[in-house]
């Protein structure tokens, strides 16, 4: 009788992209995947450490599966991912509930640590690796619309709050074939858009191909297939790069570009390595040579000895780029960064409220920009049903809006629809079907 795996999967798409290569390392292995916690026998977390309250969601979810290691005494608990290295002694030796911990760059040998575990052991792989990038493993990817590839790992930038150069390692890159290859399979099964992902793309290299030949070798296996990326970093946004976004009609007019703050004192006490002359140049540059890029990035309210001057000038970045999106969160010391040393002198009070004003500022940019694509048509892809009603269907722009429909019965998941706007909110798009829409040889036809 085969063993069934269970995995749930925290934090970022990199988490999903490693859920995927985990499952086809298990896969191959003879393992079966289950959905249901209570039919496996090994019970997989793949974790995040990147905020607290990730690493607080794991330690609750460990208190169920001790539960059911009480009833079920052959069951394997086990931490993948940023949480293995970084809390190893605390998960297995003091509370005992983990019998395996596996880093990011040991994933191969997760078969045998699980065997040593059914063997009555303790499985532990953590070391991190400056080679592995998993260039020859296939993902198991249950069909679908969309895929997320990792296209490199870990980073080399050490900003001072962040923990993943420590629970990734360095930056390697995946060659750029293999990446293509990848893309060439996920178009043969009917996949429909593909997201390639890095902690910093843009620092992406195989030889002499950078981010923009990797970018644009993508777009060219398949023009039905969108392109999108993940995530950039603005010392490394190359001009080359923008002008690459532009002369494919299908990677998506979308950059997501982490600010983090308003305040060049702040950024150099964060180890961001730009400031924000630097910065907003960028965003002018991608608007002159992208027309209608869109722009998320994210925000860190409260760092170490943040002024509400400092606070003052991250809203006014905010006002000056207009966001159509952010990500935005109160600053958390993470052990293990150089911040961590820092005194986290900002109350909680006032991170929170600062947080707030950013928040609510950030709503009112995404409104007013939303609203001026009332009235104008748009191209998305269908992407199912509506979270809230079966009879409408919701999907997204290039500029990664969500955009919802009616449902008809020749509207299907994976279509590509024109649709014109109608209403809009700080966050969803309303429209009503215009005609179907075919890219090919990356130019736009349209077939009424």
């Amino acid at each position: 009788m085969s063993n069934k795996v269970y995995i749930e999967t925290y934090g970022c798409q990199m988490n999903v992209a490693d859920t995927e290569l985990v499952m086809g390392i298990l896969k191959k292995n003879g393992y079966e995947l289950t959905k249901l916690a209570d039919e496996a026998n090994v019970v997989l977390l793949n974790t995040c450490s990147v905020r607290e309250n990730a690493e607080q969601r794991i330690y609750g979810r460990l208190g169920n599966f001790k539960n059911m290691k009480e009833s079920k005494p052959d069951l394997v608990v086990g931490i993948l991912g940023c949480m293995a290295e970084r809390l190893r002694r605390d998960l297995v030796e003091d509370k005992k509930i983990v019998d395996v911990v596996v880093g990011p760059d040991e994933y191969r040998h997760l078969p045998e640590l699980i065997d040593v575990a059914f063997g009555g052991g303790k499985g532990i792989g953590v070391r991190l690796s400056r080679t592995e990038t998993y260039d020859d493993i296939i993902p198991y990817r249950e069909d679908g619309l969309q895929a997320w590839i990792s296209v490199m790992r870990g980073c080399d930038k050490f900003c001072t709050f962040c923990v993943v150069p420590f629970t990734r390692g360095r930056e390697r890159s995946r060659t750029l074939s293999s990446v293509v290859e990848e893309i060439k399979q996920l178009s043969m099964r009917g996949f429909r858009e593909v997201t390639l992902l890095g902690q910093n793309v843009n620092s992406y290299l195989d030889n002499e191909n950078d981010f923009a030949d990797l970018l644009a070798a993508s777009a060219k296996v398949d023009s039905r297939i969108r392109i999108r990326f993940t995530t950039s970093h603005p010392q490394d946004l190359s001009e080359k790069l923008l002008y690459t976004i532009a002369e494919h009609s299908n990677i998506c007019n979308y950059i997501h570009l982490p600010v983090q703050s308003g305040s060049d004192r702040i950024l150099k006490m964060m180890n961001r390595t730009y400031n924000i002359k630097h910065y907003l140049g960028l965003i002018e540059k991608a608007k002159r040579i992208i027309p209608g890029v869109s722009f998320s990035t994210d925000i860190i309210s409260g760092f170490p000895t943040e002024t509400y001057e400092d606070h003052v000038m991250t809203l006014d970045v905010m006002r000056q780029v207009r966001y159509d999106g952010a990500y935005m969160f109160k600053y958390s010391p993470r052990e293990g960064t150089k911040a961590y040393k820092m005194e986290d002198d900002v109350s909680e009070e006032i991170k929170t409220k600062r947080l707030q004003e950013i928040i609510e500022l950030q709503q009112q940019i995404s409104f007013e920009k939303n609203q001026e694509l009332v009235d104008k048509e748009e191209i998305i892809l269908v992407e199912g049903k509506s979270r809230k009603s079966d009879q409408f269907l919701s999907g997204r722009t290039d500029t990664n809006k969500v955009v919802i429909v009616p449902g008809t019965d020749n509207i299907k998941e994976g279509d590509f629809i024109k649709v014109k706007i109608n209403r809009a909110t700080s966050a969803t798009l309303f429209g009503d079907f215009v005609e179907f829409v075919f890219p090919e040889d990356n130019e736009i036809a349209l077939t009424a």
